[in-house]
C-alpha cells in the first residue's frame, strides 16, 4: 500500500512539473467519461460490474519516456469491478491518455495498453 501511494505521488510531482503549452494535447475532450468507458469495455473482464469514481477533470499531460512525448489529456479514475472469480477487486487508480477523442495510453493496469 505504501509503495502504490509512493507511485501515485510521484506520478503527480511529476505531472505538476511539466510545462508545455496544451495546445500540443489536442482538443479538449468534453465527452471523456463515455471515451474512457468505452476504452474501459476491451480492458476489464467484467466492464458491467465496473463502479467509477472520477479523480478530477482531464488534465494536459505528457506520459513519454526517454526524451519521446506522448501529449494529451490525462483523466485519473478508481475503478472496481469483478475479477474472473466474481469478486469485486476493491478501488484500483488507473488513468487514460486522451487524444483526439480516443484513448492513446492507459496507465495503471499492469498488462495491455
Amino acid at each position: 500500500m505504501k509503495v502504490t501511494l509512493l507511485v501515485i505521488w510521484l506520478f503527480a510531482v511529476n505531472l505538476l512539473a511539466q510545462n508545455f503549452d496544451p495546445a500540443l494535447c489536442g482538443p479538449y475532450p468534453k465527452t471523456y467519461k463515455e471515451i474512457v468507458w468505452n476504452w474501459l469495455q476491451g480492458m476489464l473482464l467484467d466492464a458491467d460490474s465496473a463502479k467509477i469514481e472520477w479523480q478530477g477533470d482531464p488534465k494536459p499531460a505528457d506520459l513519454g519516456k526517454n526524451g519521446e512525448h506522448i501529449y494529451g489529456w490525462l483523466v485519473e479514475f478508481r475503478v472496481n469491478s469483478r475479477n474472473r472469480f466474481g469478486q469485486y477487486t476493491g478501488k484500483q487508480s488507473h488513468g487514460a491518455l486522451i487524444r483526439d477523442n480516443q484513448v492513446i495510453k492507459g496507465t495503471g493496469f499492469g498488462y495491455g495498453h
